[in-house]
This record gives C-alpha cells, sequence and structure tokens, in this order.
C-alpha cells in the first residue's frame, strides 16, 4: 500500500510527510506552525504543530499533530480549514476489492462513519486523514480494547464484540467482500475519494439539507420570521411564478423560494423550485413530479449523435441514476436532485461540478489553470481523458449514448418524431420489474395501501 493513503502516524514527521506528499511544497518559505501549548496528559508544555495542506478533489485542510517530551504522549487530528458547507454530504463506497482499502478519506469532527454491513458506527469525534482501511483498523482495534474486561463483567456483550471483530478481520483481508462505508457529515466537511472508473453504485455522494436539530447541533440558529406560508387551498395555475418565504439553508437567513408549475407535452406536470439568499449567496433549483407511484420503474435509452440532439428537452428526475457508456460516465440517483434542461445543459453541470471539486478551476479553463493540483500524474492523466471526452460530446463532435433508469418512472427525454405517438428512431422506452433494493431504497417494500385500517383497529383493541 502506497504512503499517500496509509492512515496518519503517531509522529511529527509522518504529519509533514503526509502534508507534503498532498501538494504542499517543501522548499521555499516554511510551512509548519509550532505552537507552545498545554500537555492534557501530565500538564507540561509540549508542542503543537499545525499544517495547511489540499486534499485531492476535496478542499483545504489543517492537519495537527501534538508532542510532549516530559510523557511522550502524543496526538494527531485534522480540522476543516473553512467553515460549514451551506449542505450538509453523505458519502457512500462499495468495497469490491482490495484497492479499494486505499481510498483517501477525510472524517471531520462533525461526522458520523458507519460500516452498513458490519453494523458498527463511529460517532462525531476526532477529525482523521486517514483511508478505509485505517478507519476499519482503528475500529477493529477499539472494540478489542477491554474485551477481556468485558468477557468477565458481561460475557454476553463480549461474545457479540468478538463476533463483530471477527468479521472486521476478514473484512480487511479481503474475504468479505462486498460490503459498504459510508459518512454522513451535516457540516459538509467530510469527504471519501472518487475514481473516475467509478461505476453506478461503487461510490456516491450526496447533498442534503440539514434538519433544525442538526443546525442547532452546529451552532447554527433560525433567524428567520415565521412569515405567511401559502395557503395549502390555493389552485396553482401553471407557468405562473409563486414567491414565498423561506431560511437560507446555508446561512439560516431569511430568503425566497420561486415556485412555477410546467407541463410537460405527453408527459405530466412538475414543480420547478429556485432558491436564492442574498446574504450568503446560496442557490439552488430543484424539479418535483408528482403523482401516485407507477406499478415499474422505467428506463430511457437515447443515442446522440448531432447538436440537434444536445437541445432535446430531458428531466432527470432526484430518483434516476444517469449513465453515458463512451464517455465513461455515472450519476447515482440524488447526486444532482432534480433538474429540467437540455441534453447539453445535463452534461455541461455534470461537468463542471466535477471539474470543479477535482481542480477547483473552470471547466473551460486552460491547462494553465489548473497545473498546480496536487493529483499523482497518472491519476490526473485518467481524469483528463476523462474530461477530454466530455467536451467533445458537449460541442457535438462525438456521439454517445444516455441511459436514465428511474425506478419512479419521473424521468423524461425529448422525442423527435413528427408523431408523439410514433417511437423515435434514436430511443427507446422500456419499463421494468423494480429491485428488492429499489424498493428498500424507496421506501415501498414496507408501505401498506390497503386494509391498513383493519391493521390500525385490531393494534388499538390490543392495545385496551
Amino acid at each position: 500500500m502506497s504512503d499517500q493513503f496509509k492512515p496518519i502516524g503517531q509522529t511529527v514527521e509522518q504529519v509533514e510527510k503526509a502534508a507534503s506528499i498532498n501538494g504542499v511544497p517543501e522548499d521555499g518559505e516554511k510551512m509548519v506552525e509550532e505552537i507552545e501549548s498545554l500537555c492534557m496528559n501530565c500538564e507540561e508544555n509540549g508542542t503543537t504543530r499545525l499544517f495547511l495542506t489540499k486534499i485531492p478533489f476535496f478542499r483545504e485542510i489543517i492537519i495537527m499533530s501534538f508532542d510532549c517530551p516530559h510523557c511522550g504522549f502524543h496526538n494527531n487530528e485534522i480540522q476543516p480549514a473553512g467553515t460549514f458547507q451551506l449542505k450538509g454530504a453523505y458519502y457512500e463506497l462499495r468495497l469490491t476489492a482490495m484497492p479499494d482499502f486505499e481510498r483517501q478519506v477525510v472524517k471531520s469532527d462533525t461526522a458520523t462513519v458507519k460500516f452498513i454491513e458490519l453494523d458498527v458506527e463511529v460517532p462525531a469525534g476526532k477529525g482523521q486523514l486517514t483511508n478505509v482501511e485505517g478507519l476499519l483498523t482503528t475500529i477493529i482495534s477499539d472494540l478489542e480494547f477491554d474485551q477481556e474486561k468485558r468477557k468477565k463483567e458481561t460475557p454476553e456483550v463480549a461474545d457479540k464484540v468478538e463476533e463483530i471483530i471477527a468479521k472486521g478481520k476478514k473484512m480487511l483481508a479481503g474475504e468479505a467482500f462486498p460490503f459498504r462505508v459510508c459518512i454522513d457529515d451535516p457540516a459538509g466537511n467530510s469527504f471519501i475519494a472518487p475514481d473516475p472508473r467509478d461505476g453506478v453504485g461503487k461510490w456516491e455522494k450526496h447533498e442534503f439539507l440539514r434538519t433544525a436539530e442538526q443546525n442547532a447541533a452546529l451552532g447554527l440558529t433560525d433567524t428567520a420570521g415565521p412569515g405567511d406560508d401559502l395557503d395549502a387551498d390555493r389552485n396553482i395555475v401553471p407557468d405562473q411564478i409563486y414567491q414565498f418565504p423561506a431560511s437560507c439553508p446555508g446561512c439560516m437567513h431569511p430568503c425566497t423560494t420561486n415556485m412555477k408549475m410546467v407541463d410537460i407535452p405527453h408527459f405530466r406536470q412538475v414543480v420547478i423550485m429556485n432558491t436564492s439568499c442574498d446574504d450568503c449567496g446560496y442557490k439552488s433549483n430543484d424539479v418535483k413530479t408528482g403523482g401516485e407511484i407507477p406499478e415499474k420503474g422505467k428506463k430511457v435509452t437515447l443515442k446522440v449523435k448531432n447538436k440537434e440532439d444536445l437541445a432535446r428537452d430531458i428531466l432527470k428526475s432526484e430518483s434516476c441514476a444517469l449513465e453515458c457508456p463512451e464517455l465513461s460516465l455515472s450519476v447515482n440517483p440524488g447526486t444532482l436532485g432534480g433538474r429540467f434542461t437540455t441534453v447539453e445543459g445535463l452534461l455541461t453541470q455534470v461537468r463542471d461540478d466535477l471539474h470543479n471539486q477535482i481542480f477547483e478551476a473552470n471547466a473551460d479553463a486552460g491547462v494553465e489553470a489548473r497545473k498546480n493540483d496536487s493529483l499523482a500524474a497518472e491519476e490526473k492523466m485518467r481524469w483528463e481523458e476523462f474530461f477530454d471526452g466530455l467536451n467533445a460530446a458537449i460541442a457535438g463532435d462525438k456521439e454517445f449514448t444516455i441511459v436514465l433508469t428511474d425506478p419512479l418512472a419521473s424521468s423524461y427525454v425529448q422525442s423527435m418524431a413528427e408523431n408523439p405517438n410514433e417511437p423515435d428512431d434514436q430511443m427507446t422506452v422500456e419499463e421494468y420489474e423494480r429491485t428488492a433494493e429499489e424498493e428498500e431504497d424507496l421506501g415501498l417494500a414496507d408501505m401498506k395501501t390497503e386494509g391498513y385500517e383493519e391493521d390500525a383497529q385490531r393494534e388499538a383493541e390490543a392495545d385496551q
């Protein structure tokens, strides 16, 4: 395993090495700040070293290392070099092979980590710069600590912990693939590294609006006034713009949300929503579809051959997965939210969002604007080839295929057939049976729409 992906060790030298590997120049001005600080173990003075470094695909963080020469106590952790993000972030990685353990991980002090199949969750606490192997190794080590004491005092608990430890060690040995690790961070400052070769279901990132409880836990207070909501009984007129007061999810100041109902021909009505905040600059756009849940999902495949195809209207719902095999592009459900745009507009947004995450530069900028990024040469080359192919497709210079897979059948691509009832030669639309996993993810597995009155009555009688 390469040094770049090893967890931060227990010495200052290892911290400095980790920082220099991630792109901080070793020559020139000294980058490490040293501060004399109190040792919490022996209450003598030790040394805290601070190092500002850039994480590829992510942002700047501060690596902190404390060493006490008196008692030998040492400690390492990381802190974001900025403020809370406008939205929370949820990352999930499906491990299928040993190289997946090398994925770099940033766990902020507000994030929880969970190995789903192991059913173990690490609560919010100390920030870490590590990798997936380091996370799992730390969990196993923590569980093994005091295990002998558990065997004496609570043997039944010790037996269950021993089962988890054994399963975790099998995972580390590569004997339990596949399994998943997720990070849930309401502050949005955590991260799991992606790879351009990841397909749908391998690596996922979802941004979410914080709840009132999460804002309170982060010290963010809702300062918005109560305002007047839209009358629930009001008839919403299509193509009419409605405005109503809201709270900015970024700074919690009052802002305005615009809403408009649009009738998409030969499809259904959708609601387009836009929120913008004058105080912090937050902006969001989303599309919501309504109606009953269909019995089957829908898969739409479009062959894009020319610039006219790039101008087709496209609705990608929040539940829809997007794939372009020729471009090695895959977008998981929920990543972009709901979008009503054109094929060109959708690809441009995907490109810009990815490019900003990876290079922190405009996607149309030249090589000079991004030559100083901290990616490894081989990895940078893979991403450059990916973006070159995506740019060629957006410019209409490359043919490709778009596949929309939506278990709620809420996505749409404009047909170019002269008669809407006739098939489009470049597009196929097919229904499919939802998988058990899709039913579970959508909350449909346990949904009951018939006979619930009788069940409620029986439960009420049983409680009496």
